[in-house]
């Protein structure tokens, strides 16, 4: 299947600080975007793959699962892990998730974890349906567009599949077990007006991880998607100073190169 226009994967060799963004569950990297052009303007190497399934439609998505989306997401850390010397996470939603795990498993390679709205447990209590349910019924409505301001669209599917659906909520059940071991600093977004995501989601991670270093920031003017809403310019900017404080012998690539340019 073509590619919807917007979905694609985004990739920008900068210098030797790394980050890479994980966006949410029936979204796309178009999601994401602008905080990645934020990040490579000011020098960063980045990363913001598509994950399978993801930015076609949403009957590609019923053959995937977590585990593939995960490995997805892995794959970039490491390739970044070995062009870069430090490599920081930022994730929206169910990439919040993915990101946790990646933190968890992977311990140093993580340098930090900035988190929006970060999915890890079910809102509805009709999702102890779904194995069944989703053999009977292929899709729900989409959760896709949550977004306070006007003109703003997301880039999702306008169904949920339910066969993935499913799979998501086995992905939450291992994070929240390995939730204890993520020790990475951590800056944590939410929206308290969210229509996808409670802020119980928030809570729960910030309860169980291991990490000291943590700051938590509330979007008050956005709901889920907050990284395309009014708050987007904060969370930009702080995500900013929050990997500038982490990786400060390298505030940037440019930095470096100038440095590298005068001693030469």
């Amino acid at each position: 299947m073509p590619l919807l226009p917007g979905a694609e994967p985004y990739r920008h060799r900068g210098g030797p600080v790394g980050v890479l963004l994980c966006h949410g569950f029936t979204g796309s990297p178009q999601s994401l975007r602008p905080w990645a052009d934020e990040l490579a303007a000011a020098g960063y190497t980045v990363s913001l793959p598509l994950l399978p399934g993801h930015g076609t439609r949403w009957q590609d998505m019923q053959l995937t699962r977590w585990e593939d989306w995960y490995a997805e997401v892995e794959r970039e850390l490491l390739t970044l892990a070995d062009e870069c010397e430090q490599v920081f996470v930022c994730a929206l939603s169910m990439g919040g998730a993915l990101a946790l795990r990646l933190a968890a498993l992977h311990g140093p390679t993580v340098s930090g974890l900035v988190l929006v709205n970060p999915s890890v447990r079910s809102d509805t209590p009709a999702s102890v349906l779904l194995p069944v349910l989703r053999h009977l019924i292929p899709s729900t409505p989409g959760i896709a567009n949550d977004i306070a301001k006007a003109g703003a669209t997301e880039l999702g599917y306008d169904r949920t599949p339910l066969h993935a659906a499913w799979s998501l909520s086995r992905l939450w059940r291992e994070v929240r077990h390995r939730l204890p071991e993520v020790t990475q600093p951590v800056l944590l977004f939410h929206s308290p007006q969210d229509h996808v995501v409670s802020p119980a989601n928030s809570e729960l991670v910030l309860s169980r991880i291991s990490s000291t270093d943590v700051t938590e920031r509330l979007c008050q003017r956005s709901f889920h998607v907050a990284t395309l809403d009014h708050d987007a310019p904060e969370i930009f900017a702080a995500g900013l100073d929050f990997i500038r404080r982490l990786a400060p012998a390298h505030t940037a690539g440019v930095t470096r190169v100038e440095s590298d340019d005068h001693h030469g």
